[in-house]
């Protein structure tokens, strides 16, 4: 029962990180176009420096 004192904090702790990394990565765009890059592997027009 002792290990569950440690356990119960560490995976807590762990998910807040993870969560946190989402929210994140939310409020930083991460997720704007999402079926941009699967259209454009289909072009013929190749751009070696796209536009960002």
């Amino acid at each position: 029962m002792g290990i569950l004192t440690v356990l119960i904090p560490v995976s807590l702790i762990l998910g807040g990180i993870g969560l946190a990394a989402f929210f994140w990565s939310l409020k930083n765009r991460q997720y704007d176009d999402p079926e941009g890059d699967a259209r454009r592997i289909l072009t013929k027009d190749w751009d070696d420096h796209p536009k960002p």
